[in-house]
């Protein structure tokens, strides 16, 4: 065997074993120029094709950084952004664990929650991706609170019986527009179990908004309040709204 073989044996090899770590280092080679706003567009655009070509989890990382700046002109950038979706989308389920990630740190969950419609095929899939990541928020003051909103609106969009509990802390939270998200989603169950929580945000709200939205969840649904909350619940509630002798809120005119 001549030393070009013994080579060319070794070489064969490592592509025999070590296939995960080949297409590791073939995402590393492109990442740079897909996650960098001062790369030339060309480059960029390059890698990120070469990247949606390896279909792996460590192409998906990289993608991902995509969406982390903007460049001009806008259609430019728009059109990079979708070609790096449709390849982290194409990856299939391969691609949840780098989303996930990307996810806890992003300054926005809009681009994760929208691969995760894409990839995961069972709504109950879905439903929990986004329960576990509104599980990492609190409900305490945060300078900066864009993903806790945007998973609360996700949620709002279905009915789950996991997503009422996973909700009703955001009832209380500091932020107005939290707690706002928080009853949209919590009206969404028709879950009569929160009626109580809603009940106790309402006395306790101040945003005659978020007070208004849960009197008219109440008038819609049909829910009673009850005899020794009635009083409570009439001081609070918005002018266009009342309380009947059944407890049943509706809206005049």
């Amino acid at each position: 065997m001549g030393l070009f073989d013994l080579f060319k044996g070794k070489s064969k090899d490592n592509d025999a074993s070590g296939g995960g770590e080949k297409k590791s280092n073939a995402a590393a080679k492109w990442a740079e120029a897909c996650g960098s706003k001062r790369a030339q567009a060309y480059d960029r655009q390059e890698a990120i094709a070469e990247l949606c070509k390896l279909k792996s989890a460590d192409a998906v990382e990289a993608l991902l950084k995509r969406f982390t700046f903007i460049i001009d002109p806008s259609i430019t950038d728009q059109e990079e952004k979708d070609a790096a979706l449709e390849g982290i989308v194409a990856t299939g389920r391969e691609a949840i664990e780098p989303v996930r990630a990307f996810a806890a740190k992003a300054e926005s969950v809009a681009v994760p929650i929208r691969i995760l419609k894409e990839v995961l095929d069972e709504e109950d899939e879905i439903i929990g991706e986004l329960i576990a990541w509104l599980s990492k928020w609190d409900t305490e003051y945060a300078k900066f609170i864009d993903p806790k909103l945007q998973i609360l609106d996700a949620l709002g969009d279905y009915e789950h019986e996991d997503i009422r509990e996973a909700v009703e802390p955001f009832l209380q939270d500091v932020n107005d527009p939290a707690r706002f998200k928080a009853v949209v989603a919590t009206l969404k169950q028709k879950d009569a179990a929160a009626v109580e929580p809603l009940l106790r945000t309402l006395v306790d709200e101040e945003s005659v908004r978020i007070r208004a939205k849960i009197a008219d969840g109440f008038a819609e649904l049909g829910w009673e309040v009850p005899e020794d909350q009635r009083d409570a619940v009439r001081k609070v509630l918005p002018p266009a709204y009342t309380v009947d002798g059944s407890g049943l809120v509706s809206k005049r005119g």
